[in-house]
């Protein structure tokens, strides 16, 4: 299914959308590492079935607002995979990852990286919390090479506290329309697709939007 609102010509995105219940800093509240998993193992392995099969062998992958685990398939072989968390523990904990990087996509969106550096990009069930997320997409889409996926995955579950208002107040179809929001305000990629690939009424639900990044103008 399209997850493009096309037919939007300006941002219906207002400040109250991105209110949290939990407005301190959002270091304190990732300052402790959470070695745990967020969606259950039959979710896991439809989004690592999923990434392996969209991203190609040999890609240099970005792994955005990642923790201890990357969720790539152990049988991908990519040249490296650079990864972008908030907390330093769980980025040291993470074997597939050759690069760590701290940092707050809240306070800084600014990836630390050249233009179109990387050949993939994915962000697994953490897009709820960005408060600036179009700007996020925007440099996604900087550091991506032309026609390469950035993929975002989510669940149902979140960090209720920390995840905005906006997202709270979606079903997952409307998740997807959001996502595909952020994808157009960027202005850096082609029109998105929006995939479920729940494994089933007992697992957790899991959908991707991929989008692929158009070349620099």
């Amino acid at each position: 299914m399209t997850a493009d609102p096309a037919d939007a010509t300006a941002s219906p995105l207002r400040p109250e959308h991105f209110r949290r219940i939990d407005e301190t800093d959002d270091a304190l509240f990732y300052r402790e590492p959470r070695l745990v998993t967020h969606i259950d193992d039959a979710a896991i392995a439809a989004l690592t079935g999923f990434y392996g099969q969209l991203i190609a062998p040999g890609a240099m992958v970005l792994d955005l607002m990642t923790s201890w685990v990357s969720h790539l398939p152990a049988s991908l072989k990519v040249s490296g995979v650079a990864g972008l968390g908030m907390n330093a523990v769980e980025l040291e904990q993470n074997p597939a990852l050759t690069e760590r990087v701290v940092q707050d996509l809240n306070r800084d969106p600014v990836l630390p990286w050249p233009d179109a550096h990387f050949d993939a990009a994915i962000v697994t069930v953490s897009v709820q919390y960005l408060l600036e997320a179009p700007s996020v997409f925007a440099e996604v889409g900087r550091v991506l090479r032309p026609g390469c996926p950035f993929a975002v995955a989510y669940s149902n579950r979140c960090f209720p506290t920390k995840a905005v208002a906006i997202w709270q107040s979606l079903n997952s179809k409307e998740h997807a329309e959001l996502i595909g929001l952020y994808f157009r305000l960027a202005g850096r990629f082609d029109r998105p697709e929006a995939y479920d690939i729940s494994p089933g009424p007992r697992s957790d639900p899991m959908f991707v939007v991929v989008a692929r990044a158009k070349g620099q103008e």
